[in-house]
Parts: structure tokens; sequence; C-alpha cells
């Protein structure tokens, strides 16, 4: 996979700095060819001589002390995959910020290719909400967020942050270099609950957080879809992924309806209310004004709509269910769709607001496959899966 690409590897400040050593020598006995840029701090850690001689190239260590005019947009240029390791704390601030001060950041900022960031820290830094904010930033930008993992730290500490062993990294810079599995593909989302207005002030709604269509949303961003993200909650950081804010049923059948057409796969995991005031009021309704009459009435199908379509998505369809699923089967054979997702929200862990979820895959025939309790990014990633098991796009069919 990594055969003849470009990989420049990007030393900062760290005691993991001599794991470079080693990963540059994995890159190199897979096929890859290695240039290396460092930091000032990450000659504290590794010797440059020691990059140049793995490597056959020594690397760029500054902005201005180099025979090339403009090392950071050359290395920029010719790189395929560009790999922070280790990524310190200060390092993945300058890149989230676009600080580019150090041979690094700019060369990162001078690229138009992958970057995989792989984190190591202390576990205190790895938690505090700067490098919370630094990741958030990194992982909207594109970049790949290898790590960390739990272990030995600096100074005898144990924790969270140790960079992850090169050959994991170099797995990860091998799949961050190809295409993904939905690469070319499009994929509309809906997420979230709607909210179905009784008077200015208050609504009708439910407990849906958003949590399972935002992790569909980006699994499908993250295997390579452009997503469009059509939800009432806070959509996730991905530069895959355009958001479509709604907030009552029929703004999320006309923002669904109206995007199904261009898409690929439509993956339908809004919990959208099914009534609605028939007259919502148009000021506040007030106790003193005694006990109101609110009259309701159907939102629309917005499941049933699209599996009217002519030329209509693959079709993915959520059952939020109480006890027994046997509805849900039934639904997968009435409402068209080409697999309904159903979990029963009384089951622990599995309702709303939670960050896991059992669901059950329904085919139209009454097929059924249970799958156990998985975190809901789990169960965003297998159904991307298996929707590109199930289905191709009608060009590559």
């Amino acid at each position: 996979m990594l055969a003849g690409r470009h990989v420049v590897l990007a030393v900062s400040g760290g005691v993991a700095a001599y794991k470079a050593a080693y990963l540059a020598r994995r890159l190199l006995e897979v096929g890859a060819e290695v240039r290396t840029v460092m930091t000032d701090a990450s000659r504290q850690f590794l010797g440059p001589q020691t990059l140049a001689a793995i490597t056959g190239s020594a690397p760029v260590l500054g902005l201005f002390d180099q025979e090339e005019v403009s090392p950071h947009t050359t290395l920029g240029q010719w790189a395929d995959v560009i790999v922070v390791a280790p990524a310190t704390a200060a390092t993945m601030s300058r890149l989230a910020t676009g600080l580019s001060v150090d041979a690094i950041s700019a060369t990162v900022l001078a690229s138009r290719c992958p970057v995989v960031v792989a984190p190591a820290m202390h576990t205190e830094m790895w938690e505090h909400p700067a490098t919370a904010r630094n990741v958030a930033t990194l992982i909207g930008d594109g970049c790949v967020i290898a790590g960390p993992a739990t272990g030995a730290l600096a100074g005898g500490d144990e924790g969270l942050g140790r960079m992850l062993d090169p050959d994991e990294i170099l797995e990860i810079v091998a799949g961050a270099i190809s295409p993904g599995a939905m690469y070319g593909w499009k994929i509309l989302v809906s997420a979230g609950g709607t909210r179905e207005a009784i008077d200015p002030v208050r609504y009708i709604g439910n407990r849906s957080s958003g949590k399972m269509g935002n992790a569909i949303a980006l699994a499908a961003a993250e295997a390579g879809a452009q997503v469009t993200l059509v939800t009432t909650v806070a959509a996730p950081a991905h530069r895959n992924i355009d958001e479509v804010q709604v907030e009552s049923a029929q703004d999320m059948a006309d923002a669904v309806w109206k995007a199904a057409p261009q898409v690929d796969a439509a993956v339908l995991a809004a919990a959208v209310a099914d009534f609605r005031p028939a007259d919502p009021a148009v000021g506040k309704l007030r106790r003193a004004e005694g006990l109101p009459q609110v009259h309701l009435e159907p939102t629309p199908d917005i499941l049933a709509g699209v599996a009217a379509m002519v030329d209509r998505p693959y079709l993915v369809g959520f059952a939020a269910e109480v006890g027994s699923l046997e509805v849900a089967i039934e639904k997968a054979q009435r409402k068209g769709v080409d697999l309904l997702v159903a979990n029963d929200v009384a089951r622990t862990g599995s309702g709303f607001g939670t960050d896991t979820n059992e669901v059950t895959l329904i085919t139209p025939d009454g097929a059924t496959e249970a799958w156990e309790l998985l975190s809901k990014a789990e169960v965003g990633t297998r159904l991307i899966a298996e929707i590109v098991r199930r289905h191709q796009p009608a060009g590559e069919r």
C-alpha cells in the first residue's frame, strides 16, 4: 500500500521521539520513500544524523538554514502523506491554529495530502480542554488522530498519552493514504429529535440526543463519503460533512427530500415526531387563561417519502421500539426500506442519550441480525461497512 509513496515523517520534541527512528525504518521496509522534518525541541531527544542515516536524506531542521529556498513548500508538495510522530501538545496546538512558526507546522500548512497525527504527552496534558479543542479542530480539518495509548510515560508515570507503537502507526498511515471504502459516495444522514411547536415557548419532542446519527455521519465521512447531515443537534466536525440544521418534522422532510435524489444512500436515524399541534399558538399560552386544547395532526412520513421516489437511494431506516421488535419487522416490510436498524430503547445502554446501542438489522424479507452492545461509534462504523457490502452506487455496479 505504501510502496513508492512519499512519506514526510515530522518529529516533535517529546521522549517518544526515539520511536520515530524505528517508524522511519518500518516505512522504508514497506517500500515508502521517507523524508523527515524536526523541531528544535526534538533534537534534544533524537539526533538528526540518526534519521539521516536511516532515510538517506538529511532532516529539515528549520525554515531559514536549508539549501532549499522554501523547504516547507517543497516537502508539502512532495508528500503523499505527512506523519507527525510524536505530536506534542504544543505541536498539535500550532497545527490546529495554523501557526506556522516551525518547519513542521509550516510543512503541514503547505500541503494538501492526508495528515496523521500521533499524540504523545502526559495524561493531564492530553485531557486538558485546550488539547481536546485542538483535537476536535484537527479532526474537522481532516487529520487522522492515531492514539494515544495507555502505558508508561516519561518520568515513570503511567496513563493515557503514550504514543502508539510504530507498527500500529504504520497501519494507520496505510489506511489514511488509500481511498476509503465509501470514497466517491454521497450519503444522506438524518439525526436528532424534531421539535413541534405548541407555542413560541413550548414544543412536543422526544429524548433523542442525535448521537447515533452523528456517529453514522462521522463513520461515513471517515470512510471517504461526502455526507449531508440533516440534523436538529450540533454536527461532528469533519471536512466531508455538510450540516443542514432543521427543527421540525416538516423542516427535516423538506431538507431530506431535497437531498435524497442526489445521494447514493440515505440513513434516516433521526427520531421524528409522529404528531404535531395542528394550530400552534402565535403567543405564549398562559396558565391564567385556563387549560389549552392542543389538537394534533400527523407529521410527514419522511422515510415513506424517500422510499416512494422513482430514483431513490439505498435506504436505511431506524426504529426505536420498547420491548418486542416484532413491530419493527413489520415496519421493514411495510416501509419499503432496504435495511431497518431497530433497537429497544428500554434496554440498559440502548436508550436515548447513551453512548452505546444494541441494534438488530432487519431486511424486508424479515431476516434479522442482532448485534451485541457496542459503542455508537462502533455501530456507526459497522453499519457503514454493511451498507458498502450490501450496495454499490449505480455507476459502480
